[in-house]
């Protein structure tokens, strides 16, 4: 059976801002880390840990504390485009823009996993991963 952890990621984070929990945790990869990164980058989280749990350092878990303004969260939607069924792909000049500007969209290239004002000013395209807004 096939999990895919950007799916996870995405349903954890819905469900903890309407259950306006404080932390989550989820089983940790480095496409999850660097999703995290970017979304800690643009302010849309506080932190997130990296903690071993289990036994030789095997399971790795990552501790997400999720952002709050005013009891609201700081993401009021986020939700995957590219799927494991599904990828889609767009070159630099056709990146989305999310809300007119007000949101983020996450794209997978060849630098590394980054917003897609970054990837119109290094002029790469590639996978979109997720919005944010």
């Amino acid at each position: 059976m096939y999990i895919d952890p950007i799916a996870d990621l995405i349903v954890k984070i819905k469900n903890a801002h309407r259950a306006k929990l404080q932390e989550i945790s989820i089983v940790t990869s480095n496409i999850t880390n660097a999703i995290l990164n970017v979304l800690k980058k643009e302010g849309y989280i506080n932190s997130y840990n990296i903690v071993n749990a289990g036994k030789k350092n095997k399971k790795r878990v990552t501790i997400v504390t999720l952002k709050y303004k005013n009891s609201m969260p700081c993401i009021n939607g986020i939700k995957q485009i590219s799927k494991p069924g599904l990828r889609i792909y767009q070159e630099s000049k056709k990146l989305p823009k999310v809300l007119n500007g007000l949101g983020i969209a996450i794209v997978s290239t060849n630098m590394g996993i980054i917003t897609d004002k970054e990837a119109r000013t290094n002029n790469v395209g590639g996978e979109v991963i997720a919005y944010v807004w």
